[in-house]
């Protein structure tokens, strides 16, 4: 039943600051056993885990991109967000939003998005 909807610009420009939106329909964010990630996929690469949010709003981020990332919500709209600041054109990529269950597992996903880094 839950359904997730990424959403947000297709192209952005390299030191400028990528921005989406999860849009989660079925279920709420605020339930204690799920978290919300977000994941990505670089052309000809394989899924790389950029963070995710709790229930409580608190976040965490992978080692690599910790810095540059920053994962928030809005309980109202029972949306998360994305932000990944000073992109480069190693950013591009597709943007996946997903669930994790109460047993761990990415039960969830939406369909993507492809954002491009590009000038």
């Amino acid at each position: 039943q839950v359904q997730l909807q990424e959403s947000g610009p297709g192209l952005v420009k390299p030191s400028q600051t990528l921005s989406l939106t999860c849009t989660v329909s079925g279920d709420s964010i605020t339930t204690t056993y799920y978290d919300w990630h977000w994941i990505r996929q670089p052309p000809g690469k394989g899924l790389e885990w950029i963070g995710y949010i709790i229930y409580s709003g608190s976040a965490y981020y992978g080692p690599t991109l910790k810095s540059r990332t920053s994962i928030s919500r809005d309980t109202s709209k029972n949306q998360f967000t994305l932000q990944l600041s000073s992109v480069t054109p190693e950013d591009t990529a597709v943007y996946y939003c997903a669930r994790t269950n109460g047993g761990g597992a990415l039960d969830a996903w939406g369909q993507g998005t492809l954002v491009t880094v590009s000038s």
